[in-house]
């Protein structure tokens, strides 16, 4: 008998006293303490890389090492993904997500691993990404994982999956609320009284891990001096304007930059580029190493010289409008920086890259109308309230947003602020693009799960597996005589009417040629006589819930399926995908 076949039995009969719900709270509690655990690691092999790299540089020299540092961590995690792992491990938030949608929430076990080897090797070595994305998805794996060994449906799997991303999250930034919201708003759970108790079982723990094994000290501790006046609530309007329109450069550079770096087909076209380009941005604007903690804690202590550490312009460091400036530029070129890291080979996300943006833009408001138009703006608060900001807008998650400056700054007294910046923040961002960095792609190839239990329901449907291809086709250049003899042992009453290569030439309907059936001096007739072109014609990798608009439209029952090249393939009707439907409803409420 197979080891882990020993285990589960063991599981089965520690269990088997409880109820369902009480398994689930057991389970939630051990994928809490596991992610917990692997936020831990992570950060201990983050810190020996880095310190490994940069700890012995002094501030005033020039960091020549920040040319070569990311180019060589981005070909070691492109050999290790490509020969060690042999899957995709980048981008793990929409990982998730997809694995939610297409893979029943099965997580493949390696990513439970390999995602904090990559992502630490990536990061240490000045990679411009987040150590969060990585970590989420190890924690997702593991909660999968243990709902696979554990035998779950697909719904508990699932809510084992959000039990180990939300507990990461939380251990990452010692923040159970914001863990918690991260699930229901980024994943898209639904808050039920079955979902929402392991839940916070599972953010508690990885938080209580991560106090025990990180101390209880908040992830930035800053005090904030003054926590809310009436009289710059139209400047955080201001900054919730900014932040928007940031964001928005966020998500569109990101996607451009990843387009652009699509187009170069090999690996070591990737590393030359990435390289060149980040190399010399973190060269010129050291900030932009590695995921930019450090960066935005000291902007928030007003240690503004700290930035300017092994830069070219260490000497300028005082000069207040120098600063500006290259907070400014820090701001902008550091999404061209995360989106190069990821596009090159890297492995990474965006959470702590939108929090640098939005703590330079928040900053570099305050230190511009404080400079140049004697106001007197907090630094400390328009920085935080600026994470939010930003994060609110490529997330599309101003709760997640609210309560993570909140729990991870002990910041609870600019609640008022944050709400108003994050709500203009994402209303504007929303208005520009109403997908967030994580869902754009997966939206457009119809793998997106929603709130929308419709929406939900036809990511499940798969077109071909819907499509029917026992029509019997009948020859281009067929007779009415060769077509009664196909119509003889047929089961349907239409006919795909295709050429010598596959391709399809039109339709024929069984009651278009029923009268003509039955007068033999007809059967010479050519087949195309008869032949109609359908009102539509459908592809095999579109959207099932658009395909059905076309039904609808067409006021049709029966469309045929062809490839690109316009070869027939099959048949797909309306009442198989309305079956089908029905179905995949039920089986998602059960």
């Amino acid at each position: 008998m197979k080891r882990h076949e020993i285990i589960y039995r063991r599981f089965l009969r520690l269990t088997r006293r409880l109820t369902d719900r009480q398994v689930m709270m057991v389970l939630a509690v051990v994928v809490g303490l596991l992610a917990g655990l692997g936020t831990w690691l992570f950060e201990l092999a983050l810190h020996a890389v880095r310190t490994a790299l940069t700890g012995w540089m002094e501030a005033g020299q020039v960091g020549w090492l920040y040319l070569a540092y990311p180019v060589v961590g981005i070909i070691i995690v492109s050999l290790f993904v490509r020969y060690v792992v042999k899957d995709e491990i980048s981008e793990g938030v929409t990982r998730v997500l997809y694995a939610m949608s297409k893979k029943s929430s099965r997580i493949k076990p390696h990513n439970m691993w390999t995602s904090l080897v990559g992502g630490a090797t990536t990061i240490g070595f000045g990679g411009s990404v987040g150590p969060e994305a990585p970590r989420v998805l190890t924690g997702a794996a593991i909660g999968s994982n243990v709902g696979r060994f554990a035998r779950l449906n697909y719904k508990q799997t699932t809510l084992l999956l959000g039990c180990g991303a939300g507990a990461a999250v939380a251990a990452i930034f010692k923040a159970p609320i914001a863990g918690l919201v991260f699930v229901l708003e980024i994943l898209m759970f639904e808050m039920t009284s079955v979902s929402i108790v392991p839940l916070l079982l599972a953010t508690i723990s990885g938080t209580t891990l991560a106090f025990a094994l990180r101390g209880f000290d908040p992830i930035i501790a800053v005090n904030v001096p003054e926590t809310f006046r009436i009289a710059n609530i139209p400047m955080y309007a201001v900054l919730g304007l900014a932040c928007g329109l940031v964001a928005y450069y966020f998500t569109s550079v990101n996607s451009a930059v990843a387009r652009g770096f699509r187009r170069l087909d090999k690996m070591w076209y990737r590393w030359i580029a990435g390289g060149a380009i980040l190399g010399i941005l973190v060269f010129v604007f050291p900030p932009l190493y590695g995921e930019g903690y450090e960066a935005f804690g000291a902007l928030m202590h007003g240690r503004m010289e700290t930035l300017f550490e092994n830069s070219l312009f260490y000497e300028y460091r005082a000069v207040p409008w120098v600063v500006i400036l290259f907070l400014v530029a820090a701001l902008f070129l550091k999404v061209v920086a995360t989106a190069t890291t990821n596009a090159a080979g890297g492995v990474g996300g965006t959470f702590a890259p939108s929090l640098f943006v939005g703590a330079f833009t928040g900053a570099a408001i305050a230190l511009i109308c404080n400079t140049f138009f004697g106001m007197s703006l907090p630094l400390i608060s328009f920085t935080l309230v600026g994470m939010a900001g930003v994060m609110a807008g490529v997330m599309k998650a101003p709760l997640t947003s609210i309560f993570l400056i909140a729990e991870l700054s002990n910041g609870y007294g600019l609640f008022i602020p944050l709400m108003i910046t994050t709500a203009i923040s994402f209303v504007i961002d929303y208005w520009l693009d109403p997908d967030s960095i994580y869902t754009k792609q997966l939206r457009q190839r119809g793998e997106l799960l929603t709130h929308n239990k419709d929406e939900s329901v036809f990511v499940f449907l798969n077109l071909e597996k819907l499509m029917e291809t026992d029509f019997l086709p009948i020859d281009h250049a067929a007779t009415l005589g060769d077509a009664v003899r196909v119509i003889s042992r047929a089961r349907r009453n239409v006919f795909p009417v295709v050429d010598p290569d596959g391709t399809l030439a039109g339709i024929v309907q069984l009651d278009d040629v029923r009268v003509d059936m039955f007068e033999p001096e007809k059967y010479c007739t050519p087949i195309t006589h008869y032949m109609v072109q359908p009102p539509e014609r459908i592809f095999p990798n579109e959207q099932v819930a658009e395909v059905l608009k076309r039904f609808d439209e067409t006021a049709t029952w029966t469309l045929p399926v062809v490839d690109r090249d316009g070869r027939y393939l099959g048949f797909l009707s309306k009442s198989r995908i309305l079956t089908a439907y029905r179905e995949q409803l039920v089986e998602i409420s059960q």
